[in-house]
């Protein structure tokens, strides 16, 4: 199989996998099982590309300038901080950790 078969079969099974979304009926999802299970779905998707994206380069994990700033961003996302606020922090903290060296 070439690589644009293997892209033209996953899109398929994509747009399959959503047109099946649209037939489920608005009742079973409005359930309060369902609806918990959505978002819980959501919040793990979400933390496991977080933490992919902050802990692994070249599929090696590593540790690096990117991790204090993700720390620092979820810590001041807890205190209700506005996101423009989150992210200069974040970007100051990597940018101080790379300055100083500690971490490529």
């Amino acid at each position: 199989m070439s690589l644009w078969t293997g892209v033209l079969l996953a899109s398929v099974i994509c747009l399959a996998i959503k047109y099946v979304g649209y037939l489920v009926p608005v009742s079973a999802l409005d359930e309060p099982k369902p609806a918990r299970t959505v978002d819980a779905v959501t919040v793990g998707l979400l933390a496991a590309l977080a933490a992919t994206q902050t802990l692994t380069a070249s599929g090696a994990v590593t540790v690096d300038a990117r991790l204090p700033a993700v720390i620092v961003a979820g810590v001041l996302l807890y205190l209700k901080q506005s996101f423009l606020v989150v992210v200069l922090a974040a970007a100051l903290v990597a940018a101080g950790v790379r300055l100083l060296g500690w971490a490529a």
